[in-house]
């Protein structure tokens, strides 16, 4: 119960900043407050909002969406624009309710029909819902229509007396810019009020929520403004005011909300923003006589229009990017789309190494000997001793080299497109160039994505065409057949499923490089260079035992935060998409995460900042999970998760350009106490911020992990101090 009494409040809140592509409460409020300056125009906008949750709720939608205030943001709309046309009365509270659940059933209906296209409905249910209501209320006789703003002085001291008056007047004796005033006015218009002071409390309130989106605002209204200059079209406070809010709308979905914010979806704002003055005129031309407004519909289809053909690039561009997770918040948006690029490569299978132990590259993409033209994008692995030999004794013998015979593996899951097992190893020195490739097998991955290896050992190839496999299993062993004077294994990816098919410029996900000095790094969605000893991560049993993050897992800690204790709880769970999270019991927090055995990172932290579990997020942030002693993994934040607000707000203004602040992640594996058999692993990472190169906060995490798991984490950051002991 009162879950659905919470869920049921976020409804309400979220259906006022909705309607700016927000989730701020903030915001939220400063809209409502807004929409109550014509009291009955706000109240009427209120009870849509609360029928139409309320409706939804009961019928049996998702929760999850209601709150989200994604179906009553129309009704809202809706209910405000009857409540300022009439006057109060039991008529025209009837109409509303009976509005707002038409309203809402378009905006589900719309939901299936646009939806699974990936588009969004916007505010169609709104106009839809307006046009149907207006044309039938001039049947209704009982409906006044308002006179409120006529008599306006008579308002304002109906409501606070001559002060009132007084203050109405001092307001309308401010000289303002013509061109901001109407701005302002265009954002009041927004939810139906028509004066500046509105536009100024809901620009205060977009600034607050999203510099960028405030940014915008500005671009796509003065863009307009300055086209109307330009060819001369009529403008008016009067006139615009009801339409003005359209450019602003456009530029700030397309500029930051659905489009993640850069150059290029600025430079789209400033071209498409004309296109939505030329509909805008002329829609108003057309609907004009049928006395009905506009309303956002040039914003709709115009946002619509673009956004439905951006889907049918063949290839997308990442300077013009959709947003593929909607954090209702361009900053957002961008600051986990630049991260995420980076880190996961949406898009790319991962793709790892095709044996077990560490191998040398012999000849990489584009090598000196046989790696050429549209077959460069090759590797070539060998085995060698620490002199860097391949071979034992006098190597005259194919059993002499040490990869000879070794097992090969399947570099990702995947079907058995074709195996060739029969051709006969070569002698040392000698070569077969009837029979170039060899053994071979090749594994479709995914359409236009197959994997080679090549020269294997005949009759090695335990495997049949057709059969399923998985990453790390055994397809064959290392040889020398077809062109190959010595042992070494050929490996490829290609877009086809033909032996010797042209290759694929594709990156190997992760891999660690050995160097000659015993240093180890690692190294993401590269292509490993001539001369690297390289390997698939190692797992070590206790971390990948205790990153086991398996749903239903259960984690408390006893934590002392500065000499204050507490207790602390999570669960393991996915969600309905499949995607892992860990989530504190008494917050509600959320940290996501992907763990594929052998490296573990976190996507996404929503929630506190102060609870354990955000240190755990910035502490375990990017682990491969072996044990490399002194290696450093390296990676960054999304600015928005570690960096202060207060120094964030400046970044905001300029991200989409450029970047002067960087959060960075440094993990360092600083000790085990047995290889052989470990019981104690101790890891310590640094969050580290830099403002134009400078170090603004630091942070030092180090966890212990134990047989059991995690058993401590220890946090110094600033002034704070934190000590966690596991539980279980």
């Amino acid at each position: 119960m009162r879950k659905n009494l919470q869920l049921f409040f976020e409804s309400l809140v979220n259906s006022y900043s909705q309607v700016f592509f927000s989730d701020s409460r903030v915001f939220a409020f400063i809209l409502m407050a807004v929409s109550f300056a014509d009291l009955y125009a706000g109240l009427a906008g209120f009870i849509a909002v609360v029928l139409t949750n309320l409706t939804g709720f009961l019928i049996g939608f998702d929760k999850r969406t209601v709150a989200k205030g994604l179906y009553g943001f129309n009704s809202l709309l809706v209910g405000l624009g009857l409540g300022i046309y009439f006057d109060p009365g039991a008529v025209v509270y009837l109409v509303i309710a009976l509005a707002s659940i038409f309203t809402l059933f378009i905006s589900v209906s719309l939901q299936g029909i646009i939806g699974k296209y990936g588009l969004p409905y916007l505010s169609i249910p709104f106009i839809i819902g307006a046009w149907i209501v207006t044309l039938a209320t001039r049947e209704f006789a009982s409906l006044g229509i308002s006179e409120r703003g006529i008599f306006m002085f008579n308002e304002m001291y109906t409501i606070g007396g001559q002060k009132m008056v007084n203050l109405y007047e001092w307001w309308n004796s401010i000289e303002m810019i013509r061109s901001l005033r109407i701005y302002f006015i265009s954002l009041g218009a927004i939810l139906f009020q028509y004066n500046a002071l509105a536009g100024i409390l809901i620009a205060a309130g977009l600034l607050y929520h999203s510099r960028i989106g405030f940014t915008l605002s500005l671009i796509g209204f003065f863009t307009a403004y300055f086209f109307y200059e330009f060819t001369g079209a009529s403008i008016s406070e009067l006139s615009y005011s009801y339409i003005g809010f359209n450019y602003i709308l456009t530029s700030i979905a397309l500029g930051g909300f659905f489009v993640i914010p850069s150059v290029r979806s600025y430079l789209w704002v400033i071209l498409l923003v004309p296109i939505v003055a030329m509909l805008t005129i002329s829609l108003s031309s057309i609907f004009s006589v049928f006395y009905l407004p506009v309303y956002a519909l040039p914003f709709n289809i115009v946002v619509i229009l673009f956004l439905y053909v951006l889907k049918f690039r063949i290839n997308p561009s990442k300077d013009l990017a959709e947003v593929i997770i909607q954090q209702n918040s361009p900053e957002k948006n961008l600051y986990s789309y630049t991260n995420d690029i980076l880190r996961f490569r949406h898009g790319l299978t991962p793709v790892k190494l095709p044996f077990f132990g560490t191998w040398e590259v012999m000849q990489s993409h584009d090598g000196e000997y046989t790696h050429k033209g549209e077959w460069k994008h090759a590797l070539d692995f060998v085995m060698t001793d620490h002199e860097g030999i391949q071979y034992r004794g006098e190597g005259n013998e194919l059993s002499d080299y040490y990869c000879y015979n070794k097992p090969v593996t399947a570099v990702a899951d995947g079907f058995i497109e074709s195996v060739v097992d029969n051709i006969s190893d070569n002698d040392i020195g000698s070569a077969n160039i009837r029979e170039n490739w060899g053994n071979n097998v090749i594994i479709k991955h995914k359409d236009f994505l197959y994997s080679s290896v090549n020269h294997l050992v005949p009759g090695s190839v335990p495997v049949k065409e057709g059969e399923k496999v998985k990453q790390g299993d055994i397809i064959g062993r290392c040889g020398n057949s077809g062109r190959s004077h010595y042992p070494h294994l050929h490996f490829q990816l290609q877009a086809t499923p033909y032996i010797g098919s042209r290759t694929l410029n594709y990156p190997v996900s992760y891999y660690i490089q050995h160097g000659v000095n015993g240093g180890f790094s690692l190294h993401n969605f590269s292509t490993p260079l001539k001369g690297e000893r390289i390997s698939n991560i190692e797992v070590n049993p206790l971390i990948t035992s205790a990153f086991e993050l398996i749903p239903g897992r259960n984690l408390s800690f006893r934590v002392d935060y500065n000499g204050r204790e507490s207790i602390e709880s999570w669960e393991v769970n996915t969600d309905e998409y499949n995607n892992s999270f860990i989530r504190c019991e008494k917050t509600g927090s959320m940290a996501y995460f992907v763990n594929d055995g052998n490296l573990m990172m976190f996507r996404h932290y929503k929630g506190s900042r102060t609870e354990l579990l955000y240190w755990f997020y910035l502490s375990a942030f990017k682990l491969q999970q072996g044990f490399y002693k002194d290696m450093v993994v390296c990676d960054e934040y999304p600015l928005n998760l570690y960096v202060r607000k207060a120094l964030l707000v400046w970044q905001d203004f300029v991200a989409p350009f450029f970047r002067f602040i960087r959060s960075e992640y440094t993990l360092n594996y600083k000790s085990i106490d047995s290889h052989v058999s470990p019981s104690l692993v101790e890891l310590e990472s640094l969050a580290t911020n830099y403002f134009a190169g400078r170090i603004t906060r630091k942070t030092k995490i180090v966890m212990a992990i134990n047989k059991k798991g995690i058993c401590s984490l220890d946090v110094r950051s600033g002034n704070l101090n934190i000590r966690a002991e596991c539980t279980d």
